[in-house]
């Protein structure tokens, strides 16, 4: 089994963990989202040092390829990189909507509607955009990743094929706008135990990532995390 390595700095709040035979070894946590770029290498140098392995022993990385902050990702990606680069391992990119599909799966309203319910994953973007995805209870995408303007039309129009669970910090937003029956809300992001279970799959499918040339989901030009501060 692998030893791998977790990098997100794609949000608010950035992780970076550590993982062996699909076990958590270490994980460092950083709130501070204009501060991700000096957090990133301390983190990494202490989860190791936490689980007494050095940088050679790691059999892959594992980065977050968005959507989300613009400057969150290239700081993500580019430590990813030249970390999987330097080692001759392989690349892991997960998408964020993925990861919220994945940690939405287990809620009490996806488990009872299995069979019709979407899980529209959103991230918040500027005014009522979100950069969002839809996926079924097994996490096949309905709707592949895009930015999405949401109003009330859009959500009667999806009502059509069943029930809908809003996950990510982008469903407050939609409370704002649509009130049904089968429309739930879930504002809590993913957590590490997703990361490793997708990372896992990939790296047992080699799906891996092209270090010279691999990229970002932006979405958008340029996005930036809403401020939090009155």
């Amino acid at each position: 089994m692998a030893i791998i390595l977790y990098i997100d700095t794609a949000g608010e709040k950035a992780l970076i963990g550590l993982s062996k035979d699909n076990q958590l070894l270490a994980l460092a946590e950083n709130s501070q989202s204009n501060t991700h770029a000096n957090f990133v290498q301390v983190a990494i140098a202490n989860v190791l040092a936490k689980s007494g392995l050095d940088m050679n022993q790691i059999d892959a990385v594992t980065v977050t390829m968005g959507p989300g902050s613009y400057t969150g990702l290239r700081v993500g990606l580019s430590s990813a990189k030249g970390i999987a680069y330097a080692i001759s391992k392989p690349l892991i990119g997960i998408s964020t909507l993925a990861l919220l599909a994945h940690h939405a799966s287990q809620h009490p309203v996806v488990i009872q509607n299995k069979d019709a319910i979407q899980i529209f994953c959103m991230i918040d973007a500027r005014r009522m955009e979100v950069f969002g995805a839809i996926f079924k209870a097994d996490n096949t995408v309905i709707v592949p990743e895009k930015s999405i303007l949401l109003d009330a039309e859009y959500f009667n129009k999806l009502l059509l094929n069943g029930p809908i669970l809003c996950v990510g910090n982008g469903a407050k937003k939609s409370k704002e706008i649509a009130n049904h029956p089968n429309l739930y809300f879930m504002e809590e992001s993913y957590e590490i135990d997703s990361f490793i279970q997708l990372a896992t799959i990939k790296m047992e499918n080699l799906d891996f990532e092209d270090i010279a040339y691999c990229k970002p989901a932006y979405l958008k030009d340029f996005y930036q995390i809403p401020s939090t501060k009155v």
